[in-house]
């Protein structure tokens, strides 16, 4: 079965190939870069909702899938009933729980640390998906594959 990242990747090589602008190609692989996310919420959650039009909005191919397990899947996850946010998202084999903002995600995905993920706990004003003007900084935790959690980024 060809794949959409496969197309992509064939239409970036004829591009080259054909002597088409590098900027096509530029585009044409940057949109390969960017896994397919698996958006886990709670049912009728719309903030989770706002989150998954904010991630589309910056690129990625999102399907929401309603739980009424949530909290399991966070922990399945590796993640801390303390560290778990209102959705829980897989980005390859990343995980994104709570509205983490793009800015850490994007790193996460250039950087590609040997982590579990990363989370913003809790449900802050003003984060994305989140009605409100930002009270605070939020500050992005690191998961490691043992489930420990440190500061990742201050936004």
């Amino acid at each position: 079965m060809i794949t959409r990242r496969d197309l992509l990747r064939s239409f970036s090589l004829l591009a080259v190939a054909a002597g088409a602008m590098p900027m096509f190609s530029r585009i044409a692989v940057a949109a390969t870069t960017k896994p397919p996310v698996a958006l886990f919420k709670n049912p009728g959650c719309e903030c989770c909702d706002g989150y998954a039009a904010y991630l589309r909005k910056h690129g990625f191919v999102v399907t929401v899938r309603e739980t009424p397990k949530l909290s399991d899947i966070s922990a399945n996850a590796g993640i801390s009933a303390e560290m778990q946010g209102c959705h829980t998202a897989f980005f390859g084999s990343y995980v994104v729980d709570g509205h983490v903002p793009i800015e850490a995600i994007d790193r996460l995905l250039a950087e590609r640390p040997p982590l579990k993920g990363l989370v913003l706990p809790g449900m802050p004003v003003g984060s994305p998906g989140m009605p409100g003007d930002k009270q605070a900084p939020f500050i992005i935790y690191a998961v490691d594959r043992e489930g420990n959690s440190a500061p990742y980024m201050t936004i």
